[in-house]
């Protein structure tokens, strides 16, 4: 009987493991089942349970993600960040990112899974050799045939290694489609995907993706000193697709571009989506040097002014925030206008260029984002008065990092630390000059005449207004706090806040600046102050996006001479796509 018994009691044991054994596991097993997104595993129970990691078909709303405008959003961006850490970490989950309607395939972005070596996860980055040669990132079009059939080489390389190898250029595109089509997660957040776009994530991103496009096409070329050549869009004699691009022979050929813009066609700096302005060249070329003037080195960025980075590099972008809190005045022109009137117009997305998602299929994003990167160091070295320009010293900003593979096809931790010095990512730029420095726009007589009587025709504004026609508001000018009154760093900014558009959409509004008559300015004229541009946000059709512009005003009020005036008058006007704007509102930035 005892010994009976003591069997009873074991089997009654047995089965009360088992019974919690099983509770435990559908307690893990249902939510994920329910909603793999929403739950973080690690690649190996992810591969037992049979799902693929690489595969998992998800959808981010960003809607429904923390907001990135609460209390959160108003900590210091430049350095006085005292609440909880929260830098952006690239989870090694990587998801089925979400694609446009009409996408082209190929349809998977993320990259291939580690090899065996890299299983138990990425290796930290460390920095190169300071022995190894110092690249040189040199326009195309002073370098020459040689040179450029060096890239051409290199780009046939890439596209010669199996798709599955992360160096191949197949892979190397996709990489650009995953961290903008929310497939690669925010670690601590597997619900929310990362989007380096609109936000102080965009410059540091672009580097750390070059660098490593970089070496790679050094490697297979067996040519330590090989450093990737830059489209110089910025200066006339690079205002241009380089013709090496057109050759349908080459590698470096891609059939899904615009053809009107086709060589010798002068881009337009500020283009937007279908919509030619029709200039002479000397025309066209005069006015994309006024762009880079305010877009680049306006008052926000580098000229005059305070230097103030969240307004040259974007906005504040944590962990657990909703993506594209606000670009910086680079990414919404001329970056986005160069993408779009590269991409062919005729296509829905404006593929390859034109969208996030396909952009990096096309041999030229990399000489073009080489450029965009140039301009960072540019900001850095072009002295406000006595200061230089500096970089975030947010531990946030510092500390967000990308996962990206090296030539050695190994996979790599890279944090926005590591990128700050081209130096000691051996390359550096040449053999380009700034003429827009000295391209200061011109004002424009009698274009904000007050309203008859005196009364203010503004008043009957009333925000919240959907943008389906220019809106002309009166804005005061708050007094500048007592604090930075003998600051000369505190920056007056205009910030037009609760931009709300679909995200699936091209977008584009002009801002002006006390010109009531504002289709009197001519083209280029000093009471435009800047453009919102968007490109499309892939599989974003009927979502919205929701962020907000910043428009520096010291330099721009001094040159209306309304420094002394108690309000300015602001005009949005409509150029693409629906937009609804929520305020506007003027502020002192000092960073």
């Amino acid at each position: 009987m005892a010994g009976s018994s003591s069997r009873n009691g074991g089997l009654l044991t047995l089965r009360i493991i088992l019974l919690c054994a099983f509770a435990a596991a559908a307690i893990t097993l249902l939510p994920l089942v329910m909603d793999p997104c929403a739950h973080s595993l690690s690649r190996s129970i992810l591969a037992a349970s049979g799902l693929d990691a690489y595969l998992l078909p998800c959808t981010t709303d960003a809607s429904k993600a923390p907001s990135s405008h609460g209390k959160d959003a108003n900590r210091t961006s430049g350095g006085g960040n005292t609440g909880a850490r929260r830098p952006i970490i690239t989870d090694q989950l990587c998801v089925k990112g979400v694609l446009p309607p009409h996408a082209l395939p190929p349809f998977q972005c993320c990259p291939p899974p580690p090899s065996t070596s890299s299983a138990s996860g990425p290796i930290n980055f460390t920095f190169p050799d300071p022995a190894e040669p110092l690249r040189t990132r040199r326009p195309v079009h002073v370098v020459g045939a040689e040179y450029m059939a060096k890239y051409a080489r290199a780009v046939a390389l890439m596209k010669a290694l199996p798709q599955s190898d992360p160096r191949s250029f197949y892979q190397q595109a996709n990489i650009h489609c995953a961290y903008c089509t929310g497939a690669h997660r925010q670690l601590g957040y597997p619900e929310l995907g990362i989007q380096i776009h609109f936000s102080w994530l965009f410059f540091p991103f672009h580097r750390a993706y070059l660098y490593f496009f970089e070496r790679i096409a050094a490697k297979l070329l067996g040519d330590p000193a090989f450093a990737l050549p830059i489209w110089s869009w910025d200066v006339p004699e690079g205002m241009g697709i380089p013709e090496v691009f057109t050759d349908e022979a080459s590698p470096l050929y891609d059939p899904i571009r615009e053809p009107s813009h086709a060589p010798p066609k002068v881009a337009d700096l500020d283009f937007s989506y279908r919509l030619e302005k029709n200039l002479t060249d000397e025309q066209q070329i005069l006015h994309n040097l006024r762009v880079m003037y305010k877009q680049v080195l306006d008052p926000s960025a580098m000229i005059s002014g305070a230097a103030l980075p969240s307004l040259f590099m974007g906005q504040p972008y944590r962990a657990g925030d909703a993506a594209k809190p606000g670009a910086g005045t680079v990414e919404l022109a001329p970056h986005n206008s160069m993408h779009t009137w590269t991409g062919d117009n005729s296509r829905p997305n404006a593929e390859n260029m034109g969208v996030y998602y396909s952009a990096g299929r096309d041999p030229l994003f990399y000489p073009h984002h080489g450029n965009i990167d140039r301009l960072w160091e540019c900001w850095r070295r072009i002295a406000t008065g006595n200061r230089t320009h500096e970089d975030f010293t947010d531990p946030d900003w510092l500390d967000s990092s990308f996962l990206l593979y090296d030539e050695e096809a190994r996979l790599v931790r890279i944090t926005v630390r590591d990128v700050l010095r081209t130096e000691k990512l051996r390359y550096t730029y040449g053999g380009v000059g700034l003429p827009w420095l000295h391209a200061r726009p011109p004002t424009t007589a009698g274009v904000n005449p007050k309203a008859k009587g005196g009364g203010r025709l503004e008043e009957s504004v009333r925000f919240p207004v959907a943008l389906d026609a220019a809106v002309t508001a009166e804005v005061r000018r708050r007094r500048r706090p007592r604090a930075q009154e003998k600051q000369a760093a505190a920056e007056e900014v205009l910030v037009v806040e609760g931009i709300e558009a679909d995200a699936g959409d091209f977008v584009r509004f002009d801002v002006y600046v006390n010109a009531r008559d504002y289709h009197r300015v001519p083209s280029g004229g000093r009471e435009m102050a800047g453009s919102f541009v968007t490109l499309k946000h892939p599989g974003k059709e009927g979502t919205a996006l929701r962020t907000r512009m910043t428009v520096a005003l010291n330099e721009l009020l001094e040159d209306l001479g309304a420094e002394g005036d108690d309000s300015v008058t602001v005009t949005l006007v409509p150029v693409t796509g629906q937009v609804t704007i929520g305020g506007l509102r003027i502020v002192y930035m000092d960073e």
